[in-house]
């Protein structure tokens, strides 16, 4: 037998939905600038993070500029109250120099065991070598109430 049309479609539609809903929400901190680096999407693993287990966020991104080194400045809330900042070189978290097109940007560490569980918000600022404001982003991501057992 033959899966109808309408089955297939339902079927497809389905999975594709569930990728969409699966992904994270990026926010620009300024909706109506003009950002040298477009950021196309992020991609957290896993999803929720783990307390004491590796952390992956990968960020898509594009740019019309050439970029030969900068920084990243993370500011991370929990639950709106600010309790985290660090600041990174943009060549250790991606390839330098970046050229016009796309690239990605990750970054990975593990959370102290102790970290609380909940919502998380971080901004991320991409800055030039000259400290140029490239872009700037916001997303949320969870911590589980899972931990691992080395951090018991």
């Amino acid at each position: 037998m033959v899966p109808s049309k309408f089955f297939v479609s339902s079927i497809l539609s389905l999975f594709i939905l569930t990728r969409l809903s699966l992904a994270t929400e990026v926010r620009y901190c300024d909706k109506s600038a003009d950002y040298g680096v477009k950021v196309l999407g992020v991609e957290i693993s896993p999803d929720p993070v783990a307390r004491g287990q590796p952390a992956t966020f990968t960020i898509s991104a594009s740019t019309e500029k050439h970029i030969s080194g900068g920084k990243l400045d993370i500011e991370v809330a929990y639950f709106g109250w600010h309790v985290h900042s660090e600041t990174h070189d943009l060549c250790t978290e991606t390839s330098c120099p970046v050229t016009s097109g796309d690239f990605l940007i990750a970054h990975s560490q593990v959370l102290p065991g102790f970290t609380p569980p909940g919502s998380y918000s971080l901004k991320m600022t991409i800055k030039d070598d000259n400290n140029n404001q490239l872009s700037c982003i916001g997303f949320d991501f969870s911590i589980g109430f899972a931990s691992s057992v080395s951090a018991i």
